[in-house]
């Protein structure tokens, strides 16, 4: 059956679906000897497709990570000069790419994989992964709205962060689906949506600077024990839940 050309590229583990679609543009992927354009369907096993001068033949073995990501480094694939990669820490010659990517100044989970298959359904938002984060934050004098003292209030952080408001730069109306205060200045998020820098910018807008943003769970898979700056493979119940879930 014949599927869009950046999914099956995707699946094949080549790379994100996202960044099929940029090859696609650029001219760097043949289907059946010609340049393929967006758009395009094509059949595995059937059509000839060719990345970047590799012809994508069977899905290879896949690979499956969990990183601790310290604070500090970017999580992209692309290298930018006197940046700090997430993938100088890990010392592998395959080549992943992360599934929820977490800004440089943010730090936790993360899965790295080459499974593009399984990295899209866990990053589209219609499926509606749960992420969940931990924030320590520290009011800066902002306020949101007129009452400064009810801006204070945890309850009240709570309450507007989950019926949700526009956090501008035309993202509009970002929400999270749960929040709960564990102490005063410390909060727990749970996202299901994944807008540039979200949880930093929502809190922003209520008047708070955050002190540490950290991911302690992705799509059911949890940080526990593994130490900052470290990695592991999926364990198999772990990978077996994961796959489950999406």
């Amino acid at each position: 059956m014949k599927i869009v050309l950046q999914k099956l590229i995707a699946e094949s583990g080549k790379c994100s679906r996202r960044q099929a679609e940029d090859l696609i543009r650029s001219g760097k992927v043949l289907l059946n000897g010609e340049e393929a354009f967006l758009g395009q369907r094509a059949e595995a096993g059937v059509d000839v497709v060719e990345v970047e001068g590799e012809i994508l033949g069977e899905a290879r073995d896949f690979i499956y990570l969990k990183f601790n990501k310290p604070a500090g480094y970017v999580s992209t694939t692309a290298s930018f000069p006197n940046e700090k990669s997430i993938f100088e820490l890990v010392n592998l010659d395959e080549k992943l790419f992360p599934v929820g990517r977490l800004d440089k100044d943010s730090r936790g989970l993360m899965l790295l994989t080459n499974d593009g298959g399984l990295a899209q359904k866990l990053s589209h938002p219609r499926y509606e992964h749960e992420k969940i984060y931990e924030a320590r934050v520290k009011f800066v004098g902002k306020s949101f709205g007129d009452d400064r003292e009810a801006e204070l209030a945890p309850e009240r952080v709570v309450r507007l962060m989950e019926k949700g408001f526009d956090i501008g730069e035309g993202d509009g109306l970002a929400r999270a689906k749960k929040v709960e205060c564990l102490q005063y200045g410390f909060f727990r998020i749970t996202l299901t949506e994944g807008k540039k820098r979200q949880i930093r910018r929502m809190f922003m807008e209520l008047g708070f600077k955050i002190l540490d943003l950290k991911r302690v769970e992705l799509a059911g898979l949890k940080i526990a024990g593994l130490p900052e700056g470290s990695w592991d493979y999926l364990s198999e119940e772990e990978l077996s839940d994961l796959k489950r879930g999406a």
